[in-house]
């Protein structure tokens, strides 16, 4: 599997596919039992952990389905820990702009139970956004998150597609309105990429059109399992 620079890529998947654990292998959270993983082309599959960790500080940053806020202190600070600089309150704010939070009500609040999911969920992909890596990973951003909240998160997404597309991307969700800015859709099943194409070729399998039956053959064919 290549996932394409500057690129937004989707994964789907039943529960169990092993769309969490791809993540986490592209990311380094975890080592292949098997196979090698390469950013760019320099191998990482068998470096030692301090380089791993250096690369994952500089390179990744991930928003997993829970939160993982560290509670009780301000946005600004939170922002301050995630990018490993003392941002200005000018540039923080520019940060929570683009998550469509109005900066002057969020720099100073506390990260604390007052905030909604969706005003959570924002912030944390903040703080992705403020350490400027090269590979963004989104494990079902819209978990947790009420319907008004998933309106705002697929602006957020809207925009990053437009202001950050030298980043890249890579998405876990089971939202059409997500799966729709993406430019590549990834079909896993049983631990095993049963599709992999562009969102045109991918998406109307998903959404039970007739070229669906292909894919759905392919399916079952792969799993034993109707598609």
């Amino acid at each position: 599997l290549t996932i394409a620079a500057r690129t937004v890529t989707a994964l789907q998947g039943p529960s169990g596919s092993g769309k969490t654990t791809l993540l986490s292998l592209a990311g380094c959270m975890a080592r292949p039992t098997s196979g090698r993983i390469f950013l760019g082309e320099r191998e990482l599959t068998s470096l030692p952990e301090r380089f791993l960790t250096d690369i994952r500080r500089r390179t990744f940053g991930f928003v997993f389905q829970q939160f993982n806020l560290i509670k009780g202190i301000t946005v600004l600070d939170l922002l301050r820990i995630a990018s490993g600089k003392r941002l200005s309150v000018s540039e923080a704010c520019a940060i929570l702009s683009e998550v469509g939070l109005c900066a002057r009500d969020y720099v100073n609040r506390e990260v604390n139970g007052s905030l909604s999911g969706g005003e959570l969920k924002r912030i944390e992909i903040a703080t992705v956004l403020t350490r400027g890596t090269q590979l963004s990973v989104f494990d079902e951003p819209e978990a947790g998150i009420d319907l008004w909240s998933f309106q705002n998160l697929i602006s957020v997404f809207e925009r990053m597609r437009q202001v950050r597309s030298d980043r890249t991307i890579l998405v876990i969700s089971h939202q059409e309105r997500i799966l729709n800015i993406a430019d590549e859709i990834i079909v896993l099943a049983e631990g095993k990429i049963v599709s992999h194409g562009s969102r045109a070729e991918i998406l109307p399998t998903l959404l039970g059109t007739p070229s669906a039956v292909s894919a759905c053959a392919q399916l079952e064919k792969t799993t034993g399992k109707e598609g």
